[in-house]
């Protein structure tokens, strides 16, 4: 073997060995590329998997507060019953039977109110407001400072947590 021989056979395995780590370098940068967006892929999937339980946690907790609403719904008309039955019996003698219907009543409301019924608070003389009241009517307002606001309540409002299951139903002063 001559010396240029030698020559051409060191330089021929110097550039081979430049090509391998040539290689290597690319396939080491090929891995750190595919692992960078492995870990992107793993990052965003926890995070849509986290996203996923914190919303499926409240729908669950606000199942479980309106889960009652169509029980709740129904005994409605129960509850004004009631309050018609008391007003009525009120205006008798017979008291035996007031206290009765009030026990009946007020065992009835304190149950409900456990499971998170809660009556709307309105008085006479409120400002009426369409989001939260149902006006039935307009009659002339015997006075000025009643106008534009309540001056009777025909049926009361019921709120379930914090969602209205029942407007408060209001006749206005014109």
């Amino acid at each position: 073997m001559s010396k240029k021989d030698k020559h051409a056979d060191v330089a021929s395995e110097q550039v081979d060995e430049q090509k391998v780590n040539q290689d290597e370098q690319t396939k080491e940068e090929q891995l750190q590329e595919e692992l960078k967006l492995e870990k992107d892929k793993f990052l965003r999937l926890f995070a849509e998997f986290e996203n996923y339980k914190r919303r499926t946690s409240k729908e669950r907790i606000e199942l479980f507060k309106t889960a009652s609403q169509d029980v709740m719904v129904a005994l409605l008309p129960v509850l004004d019953d009631f309050d018609r039955a008391y007003l009525e019996i009120s205006k008798t003698e017979e008291k035996d039977l007031l206290k009765g219907v009030e026990l009946i009543s007020n065992k009835l409301k304190n149950t409900l109110k456990g499971k998170g019924l809660v009556e709307v608070e309105l008085a006479q003389g409120d400002v009426f407001n369409a989001d939260n009241h149902e006006a039935i009517t307009q009659i002339p307002a015997p006075s000025d400072d009643l106008k534009g606001k309540i001056i009777d309540v025909v049926e009361k409002g019921y709120k379930l947590g914090d969602k209205t299951i029942r407007f408060p139903k209001v006749v206005i002063g014109q």
